[in-house]
């Protein structure tokens, strides 16, 4: 009989302590999340992500910020901002170059819906570049702005080492994936910040359609949509709100998106790169359930 109490006593005295364990443990680990919010407790399914508050520059999360990927499509806030700052009149035409057009269609690429010729204006081919992702817009926009393709890059690439994203290259303006194309979340984010403050960009990135002009192609121009707006659902962003963005897909960089949202009525940059992408026919949208994820935490608190 004295040995069973025995036996029940260790095996209370083990319950107590396994449960002061956990207790403690659970403790510890909050108040180390508090204090070092970097080491908050990873469920986001993107490879690099850079959140930073637009106002005070605090970087409010970060996960591989400064590892290189592929930017995708991403690649066209760049082609946007350079080409507003090269352009005075928005209004002026811009016809859409046939041979890049071509090219863009037999790399499968997302296009606007342009024709090849097409007399549209550089204001057209903006909207065309940021909202669907047109890469034939991309092309034309650089094409028109530098002669050819292969300047624009050069642009592209000093306008790059004057922001100083060290970590950034270019070899295209719509975003096709190269070895020699790369970027961060973390340059990205910097990109981003430094675009929203240019009127007519801010306008076109926050924009959620988009009717362009009438053409001999189409009299009643095209019907442009924002990739990132339309795929969103207003009833997910509860005290928040997503207002502006742009994605990019390929098979190698995965699923990206580079968002506005406003949180307490102060502005946030989220970038999310490579979440995952089993088939391009039918993407995961990982990408979208982060970006909720982390704006929904900023309200929080969590972040």
């Amino acid at each position: 009989m004295q040995r069973f109490l025995r036996i029940v006593k260790w095996l209370l005295i083990m319950t107590v302590i396994i449960v002061l364990f956990f207790y403690m443990g659970s403790k510890v680990n909050i108040e180390f999340q508090k204090d070092f919010p970097f080491f908050h407790i990873e469920d986001y399914a993107s490879q690099y992500i850079y959140v930073v508050d637009r106002e005070t520059e605090e970087v409010i999360h970060e996960k591989n910020a400064q590892s290189k990927a592929y930017p995708a499509s991403l690649t066209k806030i760049m082609t946007t901002i350079l080409t507003l700052e090269h352009i005075d009149d928005l209004s002026a035409p811009a016809p859409i170059d046939t041979k890049t057009q071509r090219d863009m269609f037999a790399n499968n690429t997302s296009m606007a819906g342009f024709a090849a010729g097409e007399s549209v204006t550089y204001r057209d081919l903006l909207y065309g570049t940021i909202l669907p992702s047109g890469a034939e817009a991309a092309n034309s926009l650089a094409i028109h702005v530098a002669g050819s393709v292969e300047n624009f890059v050069e642009m592209m690439n000093a306008k790059a080492d004057e922001l100083e994203l060290d970590n950034t290259h270019f070899t295209n303006p719509e975003g096709l994936d190269h070895k020699e194309q790369y970027t961060t979340a973390a340059d990205m984010a910097k990109l981003l910040d430094y675009a929203l403050d240019n009127e007519d960009f801010r306008t076109v990135f926050t924009k959620e359609t988009y009717q362009t002009t009438s053409t001999t192609a189409h009299p009643d121009g095209i019907m442009l949509a924002s990739t990132v707006l339309s795929a969103l659902d207003k009833g997910e962003q509860n005290d928040f709100e997503i207002i502006g963005g742009k994605s990019g897909t390929t098979e190698q960089a995965g699923e990206n998106w580079a968002t506005l949202g406003l949180v307490n009525n102060r502005e946030y940059i989220s970038i999310v790169m490579g979440a995952p992408l089993d088939d391009i026919s039918h993407p995961n949208n990982e990408q979208i359930a982060d970006t909720l994820k982390l704006y929904k935490n900023i309200k929080s608190g969590e972040l």
